[in-house]
């Protein structure tokens, strides 16, 4: 073919392309799906601005660490709600089954039982069976199968088939074996009962660490890969630990476990732990949009920056002193309107020994319930006395990595009023897990402009 016919040629198909072509050949952009956000469930919306961070009252305690300051925040949401017992449980069913369930395909791969015999076999990889893989499935195990620490990453656990937790229905011995090295060793049960070894029920989890990446924009994708491993189970024992000559037993024996207690905030959740399950709350709601054709990710839920908190907590009020208002912590009948320590110690005045359930009291003008009191609050900033002077005032964060002291906000059933103030800071180290200190998360608003659609 001789070069007039490359030219006529070219000009053909550009004469059908501009010819097909809807844009008349302008810069019209790629053209997309429309989308709309979609409030995650329970949580409120919070809409970004301006407000005045830090004591717009004199700072009775003289700490000195909260100057005032005008900061502006975006939108997000928020949890209206404290994390509850229930929905950390949840969290917790979700690793320990993920982990029994992998335990007993390993298992089942090593002594060769497959689906069909009744025993361990049902607990099989779905891609012990190759035929009904994908080719995309077969192209990864014939690729990456072997890679990792245990050489199964990767690989699909059967969550079809429910997992069986009366010793009496175990279907094998296989499946006993399995089941036997979750639990405590028999010596160190009592009354006839065997517990779970919560140090065996570890959550795993890898994120990318963007700081650090900003900071050197020389290093590759692979040297800011980060992986965590942490024990999720709370620590019941600090309601023992906390309190020193005190019988708290029952809330130690029953707080976490029972469903009495469904709907109180978790407590004894370390930042860490804390942390953790933002990782998990995304990857649980990001599996369920993958499996929905169509579906696009969801934003990552997090812990909210120290001035996120306090912005919400405020509830739009300006210098406001508490969530409502303030600067008293009764209303006009003389109610207490939130769960702490009134009347110098009499800890059952605000009709609450400990906590109460996390949707008590009446919400903040963003619809946020227990901003202050009943459980403080785990937020993604670390404690520095002079943080507010030389903090952004723009989405202002500080978090160092190797200052192990975390915020706490909003007070607990156990502080004075003081600490229940919008504007008052507290810290604990990282790693502690404390009986009056719990959480809730936020997740990214996208876009600036907040429309109707975004609070349904």
């Amino acid at each position: 073919m001789n070069m007039k016919k490359y030219v006529l040629l070219i000009a053909v198909l550009t004469l059908i392309a501009s010819c097909g072509s809807k844009d008349k050949g302008e810069l019209v952009g790629v053209k997309g799906k429309k989308w709309h956000p979609e409030k995650p469930y329970g949580m409120a919306l919070v809409p970004g601005g301006a407000f005045i961070m830090g004591k717009a009252d004199d700072d009775l305690a003289e700490i000195h660490d909260a100057p005032t300051k005008t900061v502006t925040v975006r939108s997000f949401y928020m949890d209206e709600t404290e994390i509850t017992n229930s929905e950390y449980r949840q969290f917790v069913h979700w690793v320990r089954d993920s982990i029994v369930r992998t335990k007993l395909a390993i298992l089942a791969d090593e002594v060769g039982e497959i689906p069909g015999n009744g025993g361990i076999g049902e607990f099989a990889f779905k891609d012990a069976d190759t035929a009904s893989m994908s080719v995309y499935e077969k192209y990864m195990l014939d690729n990456y199968s072997g890679l990792g620490d245990t050489g199964y990453e990767g690989r699909k656990l059967n969550d079809d088939v429910d997992l069986i937790f009366n010793t009496d229905d175990y279907p094998d011995e296989y499946y006993a074996e399995v089941m036997d090295t979750m639990y405590l060793p028999i010596e160190e049960s009592y009354n006839g009962q065997r517990t779970w070894d919560v140090t065996k029920f570890k959550f795993q989890y890898t994120y990318m660490d963007i700081q650090k990446a900003a900071k050197n924009r020389k290093l590759r994708r692979k040297d800011v890969i980060m992986k965590e491993e942490i024990e999720i189970y709370p620590d019941t024992t600090s309601w023992i630990r906390d309190f020193s000559y005190s019988y708290n037993e029952p809330m130690h024996n029953d707080y976490f476990w029972h469903e009495a207690y469904g709907d109180y905030p978790v407590v004894g959740v370390s930042w860490q732990q804390a942390k953790a399950f933002c990782q998990w709350r995304t990857l649980n709601k990001n599996s369920y949009q993958k499996s929905r054709k169509g579906l696009a990710f969801v934003n990552s839920f997090r812990l909210p920056s120290e001035a996120e908190w306090e912005y919400a907590a405020r509830g739009g009020l300006e210098s406001a002193t508490y969530p409502w208002g303030g600067p008293y912590a009764t209303n006009d009948r003389g109610c207490f309107l939130a769960n702490f320590k009134p009347m110098r110690g009499d800890y059952a005045a605000d009709q609450a020994l400990y906590t109460v359930e996390a949707k008590s009291y009446e919400p903040n003008d963003y619809n946020l319930y227990n901003m202050a009191g009943n459980v403080s609050e785990w937020v993604h900033s670390s404690y520095d006395p002079a943080s507010y002077e030389f903090s952004s005032t723009v989405n202002p964060t500080v978090n160092d990595d190797q200052n192990m002291r975390k915020v706490v906000r909003g007070g607990s059933w156990k502080d004075v009023a003081y600490f229940l103030q919008v504007s008052s800071r507290d810290y604990e180290y990282a790693d502690s897990a404390r009986s009056y200190i719990g959480f809730r998360t936020v997740q990214d608003y996208m876009g600036t402009e907040v429309t109707k659609n975004a609070k349904n």
